[in-house]
């Protein structure tokens, strides 16, 4: 009965301590922190956090408490910025699903025996985002840090990447799974990485994360999202998929054991062949295969397979016992052999590690000659490469087989013995047998070190062509103890040319691969991309098909006869008088005027604001003009007459953006620009007046950073370095006198006054760069 009544006591005091942390994070109030009513609209809280956002950036704000201000107030807006979310604190108090936390909670609870057993995870609430993430932390990935090493690692492992945020509550329910996963994968050699995108932004937004959580894998820097059900066995499949399929070659029998381990010379590498009892390749032995592919090819041998029991018995493999051979030069027997019932990461790489390269392996490209024969660090560091130029074929096979017995037989680690072709590295030849007619059409040993990177070698040539001979093997192993003593017997120098790459791909092969790649990244981003980024590109192509399919019908109904012979509409008469009448004007300005659609300058909206802008091709810059509704004709006119000597380029495009529609997009973009283009502050009486038309912004949606040119002002020799003081209020320059800057027509042509030169400095670089964090929505 006691033990009853204690067990109740318990039950009371977990239970009360539980609603103690419920209700403190139940003092949090978005309506509060983001001061707006619970009647308040959408468009009122999303102005309030624009505005207490600004306010309490920590950027701009250096209060101590301005960051953790900054953390709530963008809380407050996730939840109240979403309506799921804003009903739920609405009538339960807190952003989370109310069934979905009666189901949290009752999975807490657990069954009676002889006590009560109550679950640590009751106290794990959604709000406790510290304790949530604390198995992350030594995930974390920062933007420079994923840039400059994860990338460049991602050519050697594969990795799986989470995207999350605090007050993600789809984030609690995938923790368990992905904290399993994590685990698992880490230990077979995948590297594992964590986005908060509430902190890393700008990596989110690289990433294309979009929504949270959001898992993708990353290899060979290139990005795939995961789209299936978050559970161990998908996740695995997705890390086994992000692997090329051509990594591991199956041996099944005698006759494909040879003719796998006979691509030694082909493809000058070792080849590992490892026995096991699984039907399938571990993921282990791939992701391996994928860290070493440029210096080792693998076979697989599943020993419980009808036709490998001779391959089995002619090695000796115990079928019960994971063994790993390497094989170099002799495919009769293994070069280095490991057997381990639990093959482990760790032993597989120092194995792997020390077997990188064959006994005596051909210079193919200038990454081995590097890699076989390094650069001197010391007098006790030296390093020697033994190099062997001979030719392809029979004639030759004599002097090679002699020349790799010599190395098998060295045990010095100071000496590396390679060979080379010499038809196939020509320049390399040349420069190290300086009489060719002695060694033509034979075989040549060269001893020689590398003094830097710049190609610099100090060398000797064995005086006579090598053949393989007694006193030939005599003659090089003099020379080689001579050099233990005496460094200074490498009496030649000279500089050497970087080799050439004997097994890239041919261009057309790259060609092919890169087209495969693009296909298969447009695929991937049709049947999975957020389909709201994807409306500009569907409305530009049902565009096209609708103008092709009225061209067809239009010509098919039409008389061209009846074209020709029909007088002038008063639509063309009206157009020829309106050329007669420009033809003035373009005298006045150096008869640059582009004919009618020549220069194409189009409307920026929130359709065409990701594909103008957003997404904007790596080089390319959209140009943008500033205007309103009343000098929109004359703004574009003389914006189409600055611009044009310039539309040859590709890489520019034109638009412009309607201030009386925009204006709080413009200016969140003019605060980064406060030097050159300041914003008054909000409680100057003129604040909504201000006028911007006449600005201009070359937009770079890549790197994220905009030019600005401002109006000219009438007499300023700087010309695209003034503002024109008048500008800025020309709304209501009738209470304060006369202004140097006219309403007129004219005077609106002028704010765009040596525009041309300032397209010249653009095109140069020259002009200042203001960079921005992100583009802003354009709402």
């Amino acid at each position: 009965m006691q033990l009853g009544r204690a067990g109740l006591a318990w039950v009371a005091a977990l239970l009360l301590a539980a609603l103690g942390a419920q209700a403190a994070a139940g003092d949090f109030d978005p309506y509060r922190v983001l001061g707006v009513g619970r009647s308040s609209s959408q468009a009122d809280i999303k102005k309030a956090y624009k505005r207490l956002a600004r306010e309490w950036h920590p950027d701009k704000n250096k209060d101590p408490g301005a960051e953790d201000k900054f953390i709530q107030i963008s809380k407050a807006y996730e939840i109240l910025s979403n309506e799921e979310k804003r009903a739920n604190f609405d009538r339960y108090g807190d952003a989370g699903d109310s069934q979905g936390y009666s189901q949290h909670q009752h999975r807490q609870f657990h069954h009676f025996h002889e006590g009560f057993y109550f679950d640590e995870s009751f106290f794990h609430f959604p709000f406790n985002s510290e304790r949530r993430d604390s198995s992350d932390e030594k995930y974390l990935l920062h933007f420079s840090h994923y840039i400059n090493e994860i990338v460049p690692d991602s050519f050697k492992k594969p990795y799986l990447i989470k995207i999350t945020s605090d007050w993600c509550f789809s984030c609690i329910h995938i923790e368990p799974v992905w904290k399993e996963v994590a685990q698992e994968l880490e230990v077979l050699g995948v590297g594992i990485g964590v986005v908060h995108a509430g902190y890393e932004r700008r990596l989110a937004h690289h990433l294309g994360a979009h929504s949270t959580p959001s898992l993708l894998g990353l290899i060979n820097g290139k990005i795939t999202f995961f789209h299936n059900a978050v559970i161990r066995e998908n996740l695995r499949q997705f890390v086994e998929n992000l692997l090329p399929g051509n990594l591991v070659e199956k041996v099944r029998s005698n006759k494909n054991y040879i003719r796998f381990l006979s691509n030694w010379k082909k493809e000058n590498k070792p080849h590992v062949l490892l026995f096991d009892h699984m039907p399938v390749v571990p993921l282990l032995y791939k992701l391996t295969a994928f860290a070493y592919r440029d210096y080792l090819s693998f076979g697989y041998v599943y020993v419980g397979l009808r036709g490998t029991e001779e391959l089995s018995s002619q090695y000796n493999i115990n079928v019960y016992t994971p063994t790993m051979m390497i094989f170099k030069e002799h495919i009769d027997k293994p070069a280095d052999v490991v057997q381990a019932r639990d093959m482990k990461k760790q032993l597989i790489d120092d194995f792997l590690s020390q077997n990188k390269f064959l006994m005596v392996a051909r210079l193919t490209n200038q990454r081995l000659f590097q890699e076989l024969c390094p650069v001197k660090k010391s007098h006790r560091q030296r390093k020697h490469c033994v190099v062997l130029l001979t030719g392809e074929g029979e004639k030759f096979a004599e002097a090679y087989e002699t020349f790799l017995a010599f190395a098998v037989a060295n045990t010095k680690d100071t000496l590396k013995f390679v060979h080379i072709y010499s038809d196939r590295q020509p320049e390399f030849a040349d420069a190290l047998l300086m009489d060719e007619e002695k060694y033509r059409g034979k075989s040549a040993v060269v001893i020689l070190e590398r003094r830097n990177n710049a190609g610099k070698i100090a060398y000797k040539t064995l005086e006579d062509a090598w053949q393989g001979s007694n006193e030939d093997n005599f003659i090089l192993l003099d020379l080689l103890d001579q050099l233990r003593t005496d460094p200074g017997l490498l009496s030649s120098e000279t500089v050497l040319a970087d080799l050439n790459d004997e097994l890239a791909p041919m261009f057309l092969i790259r060609w092919l691969y890169s087209i495969l790649d693009y296909i298969s990244d447009c695929w991937d981003s049709l049947f999975h991309s957020n389909w709201r980024e994807m409306m500009p590109l569907l409305s530009l192509l049902f565009s096209a098909l609708f103008i092709l399919f009225g061209t067809v019908i239009v010509q098919a109904f039409s008389d061209s006869s009846d074209t020709r012979d029909s007088p002038p509409s008063e639509k063309e008469e009206t157009a020829a008088k309106t050329e007669k009448n420009d033809t003035s004007f373009s005298k006045e300005s150096n008869s640059r005027i582009p004919k009618k659609g020549f220069v194409e300058v189009t409307e920026l909206t929130d359709i065409n604001y990701n594909s103008n802008l957003v997404r904007l091709r790596p080089g390319h810059m959209n140009v943008v003009l500033i205007l309103s509704n009343s000098t929109k004709t004359a703004l574009l006119q003389k914006f189409a007459l600055e611009v044009y000597t310039f539309t040859g380029s590709s890489s520019l495009h034109f638009s412009f953006l309607s201030l009386d529609k925009h204006r709080e997009w413009l200016e969140y973009l003019l605060e980064f620009a406060q030097d050159a283009a300041p914003i008054p502050n909000q409680y100057d009486k003129h604040f909504l007046e201000r006028d911007y038309t006449g600005y201009v912004l070359a937009l770079n949606g890549h790197k994220k950073y905009f030019c600005l040119f401002k109006p000219h002002r009438s007499g300023d020799e700087g010309g695209t370095l003034g503002l024109c003081e008048d500008y800025d209020s020309s709304l209501h320059t009738e209470t304060r006198g006369k202004s140097s800057c006219s309403p007129g027509s004219r005077s609106i042509k002028n704010k765009l006054h040596k525009l041309s030169f300032w397209m010249e400095r653009l095109l140069e670089g020259s002009l200042q760069r203001f960079y921005i964090p992100s583009w802003p929505a354009l709402d």
